[in-house]
């Protein structure tokens, strides 16, 4: 009987293996594959209809608000446009949905709910005040981020 209960606990614990190489938490919550897709693309798939966008060669913005509460999407042209406006809000701090050349910008609660639905990664950044300058990127272009 020992050897039996052995088994079982080796296969219970494969089975957890599994569901967490494949995206699954123990708790029946799941993360999709990555969205993709143009800034309107992604607001529909959170039931946002996006407002006050922004628009540059690098950058289109807009605010979104769905049952979960208020955020910024935006999308980017390039990922080098994309990495860059990330390293210049680090200095701001905040909780950022990261996927391929789209960032979703609000509070904690907010952007772990859209992990639900557009897939991606959490990036969190701590907040640096009183800096007078410095930092972002060292030739000085910071054409891609608008700050609002």
């Amino acid at each position: 009987m020992r050897g039996r209960h052995k088994g079982s606990l080796l296969a219970a614990g494969a089975a957890v293996l599994a569901l967490l190489a494949t995206g699954c938490t123990t708790d029946g919550d799941s993360v999709p594959d990555t969205a993709e897709g143009s800034l309107e693309e992604l607001a529909a798939k959170v039931d946002c209809d996006p407002s006050a966008s922004r628009e540059a060669a690098e950058l289109r913005q807009a605010n979104c608000e769905t049952d979960d509460g208020r955020f910024v999407l935006a999308t980017f042209s390039t990922d080098r446009g994309q990495r860059e406006w990330l390293n210049e809000a680090n200095d701001y701090g905040g909780t950022y949905l990261v996927g391929r050349k789209w960032v979703a910008v609000g509070d904690k609660k907010v952007v772990t709910a859209l992990r639900g639905q557009l897939g991606g990664t959490v990036e969190e950044s701590s907040h640096h005040s009183g800096s007078s300058g410095g930092g972002g990127s060292e030739d000085g272009d910071h054409s891609g981020h608008q700050s609002s």
